[in-house]
């Protein structure tokens, strides 16, 4: 028997957005359980999205799903929260993949074998598997949120900074869950101050 080599997939979602935290999730397949329709997250709907991270659950050999908090972005920059993010979904998993792929052009932390390929999320199916997992959840979180603060419309436009986004900041103010180190909610909070 040969044995195959476990190719872990990494990536995030939830870096542009000015509320919320970001996620990112981490994806063995099972290349005997291939899931159908699995790519980029970005360029399916809501409902295939839902329904793949459905199957990715069900059919993978392993799968974790991590976030790093507002406060964390705040306090480390979005950049190191993603790779936090990364980290900690990929030392949740129960199986050791041999080699870890993550989307983007840097690795996180880790003790296994790591290699970044840009674009990763059209080009390895376990990165697709990754980025379909991270943004489901992040969207969970939000409609999460929505209900929280409904003030903001956060089940709309997912914390991105919309014009509706930006009006309603200005008009309700800065909430617990805003991220303060984005420019759009600092410049608020410093006009607030002055």
């Amino acid at each position: 028997m040969t044995s195959t080599m476990l190719i872990c997939g990494v990536d995030e979602a939830g870096r542009g957005p000015l509320a919320g935290s970001v996620y990112a999730a981490a994806v063995i397949l099972d290349p005997s359980r291939p899931i159908v329709g699995l790519a980029d997250s970005k360029k399916l709907s809501e409902k295939k999205r839902d329904f793949l991270a459905v199957e990715i659950k069900r059919k993978s050999l392993a799968w974790a799903i991590a976030s790093c908090s507002a406060e964390e972005i705040d306090e480390i920059n979005i950049l190191q929260a993603s790779l936090l993010a990364m980290k900690r979904a990929i030392e949740m998993l129960e199986t050791l993949p041999d080699l870890v792929q993550v989307d983007g052009n840097k690795c996180p932390k880790i003790a296994l074998p790591c290699e970044a390929i840009v674009k990763g999320d059209s080009k390895v199916q376990a990165i697709s598997a990754a980025s379909i997992l991270a943004k489901t959840a992040r969207d969970a979180e939000l409609y999460a949120l929505d209900v929280q603060y409904p003030q903001y419309g956060f089940a709309k436009h997912k914390g991105y900074p919309t014009p509706y986004h930006l009006e309603m900041l200005s008009t309700h103010g800065v909430s617990a869950v805003h991220r303060r180190s984005y420019a759009p909610v600092r410049t608020l909070l410093a006009n607030n101050l002055s």
